[in-house]
């Protein structure tokens, strides 16, 4: 008796085991599904684990985004501040004062605006471009780990890791080469897509 319930349970297991890989996405997916909203607002609490620091810092504010190269992340505590980023130009604003820059000229903040400006815009061949991506994961719920192709960004970032629900992305994980991490959580304001 219990030998013929183990027969007649593999092909149940079996089924069960395909079943995860037949729902698996692919990186053009998940991008399809980003790249189907151009705007959106979100709320972000953000925790930086700091090498020898017990806890860790905390951060929260508000981001928005506006299709293809507007990205704007507003710092409301623990004290205020502004990242505005349009095209090649980063404004960067604290405690009243705003500086700018141009992006190309900071090689790590330009890696890591490219892999979320990339995400939000579905765009897989500007992830290819700087990144190795692996997707993990289905249409419901998916990750994507981005794994820097330059050498030289490598030995101070070793990935980022963003995450999300079909067509939004919902946390973002930097993880650099000396320990440090920061993990942002990520609530949108405005569900609706807006169609291209």
């Amino acid at each position: 008796m219990i030998s013929g319930l183990k027969t007649a349970a593999l092909p149940l297991l079996a089924m069960l085991a395909l079943a995860p890989a037949a729902q698996a996405i692919e990186l053009a997916e998940v991008m399809e599904q980003l790249a189907r909203t151009t705007a959106g607002e979100a709320r972000f609490v953000e925790q930086r684990h700091v090498q020898g620091l017990a806890r860790p810092l905390q951060a929260s504010g508000t981001l928005s985004f506006v299709a293809p190269n507007r990205f704007e992340r507003r710092t409301l505590e623990p004290k205020p501040e502004a990242m505005l980023v349009d095209g090649n130009q980063v404004t960067l604003t604290r405690n009243g004062r705003s500086r700018q820059m141009a992006l190309d000229a900071v090689p790590e903040m330009a890696l890591m605006v490219e892999a979320i400006r990339g995400t939000l815009n579905g765009d897989a061949a500007a992830l290819r471009r700087s990144f190795k991506p692996t997707v993990n994961g289905n249409v419901a719920q998916w990750s994507v780990q981005l794994e820097p192709q330059d050498v030289r960004l490598a030995a101070q970032l070793s990935y980022i890791s963003l995450a999300g629900r079909r067509g939004e992305l919902r946390s973002v994980e930097v993880q650099m080469a000396d320990g440090d991490r920061t993990v942002m959580t990520i609530e949108p304001v405005d569900r609706g897509a807006v169609p291209r």
